[in-house]
């Protein structure tokens, strides 16, 4: 029987699983990242609305918010932090407003990384709401595969594609084919 509150080495899971990408969707600790930084995958990723601390630069991650990339043959952005929820906040939350002057400006791409959901897509209408910006980009340059975080949305009510996009929410971890 598993011990629920087994957390398998990030070694083990890209052994077993032969990952060829590790994306990080942030409100991460240095801890749940031990051992990253010597994994000689490519690593990407975008903060969340918790990350006070920019660990990145010291897992050798790259981070996409707002940068788009080509690995293995795909495109990737991402696009960090939340809706913003309390003002003067050192972590990454924006208005709606800020939010959609910056992802208006993203490329198309295959793959999008979000620490939040599109508005409407596995968010709540408290300080888990999602992007109102999202949800247009999805419309116009439709991504292949959209991964995100920041929420708690059930299975019952979990939305695994909007129009061509494949929508992948990510709680811990997951092993998600591109």
């Amino acid at each position: 029987m598993a011990d629920a509150g087994f957390k398998p080495s990030v070694f083990k899971l890209v052994e077993i699983h032969k990952v060829d990408i590790i994306i990080t969707l942030g409100d991460l600790l240095p801890i749940d990242l031990k051992g990253l930084e010597t994994v000689a995958i490519p690593k990407i990723g975008v903060y969340g609305n918790h990350d006070t601390y920019k660990y990145m630069p010291s897992f050798n991650i790259i981070n996409l918010h707002c940068t788009k990339l080509e690995l293995n043959g795909l495109t990737f952005t991402g696009f960090e932090g939340c809706v913003e929820y309390r003002k003067h906040s050192i972590e990454p939350m924006y208005s709606q407003k800020e939010a959609t002057k910056l992802i208006n400006k993203i490329p198309k791409v295959d793959v999008f990384i979000s620490h939040c959901p599109p508005r409407g897509i596995n968010d709540d209408n408290d300080v888990h709401q999602g992007w109102d910006a999202l949800v247009k980009y999805i419309k116009r340059k439709k991504p292949k595969v959209l991964l995100h975080g920041h929420t708690y949305p059930t299975e019952k009510k979990l939305i695994r594609q909007y129009k061509e996009t494949r929508i992948e929410y990510v709680y811990g971890y997951r092993i998600v084919e591109l």
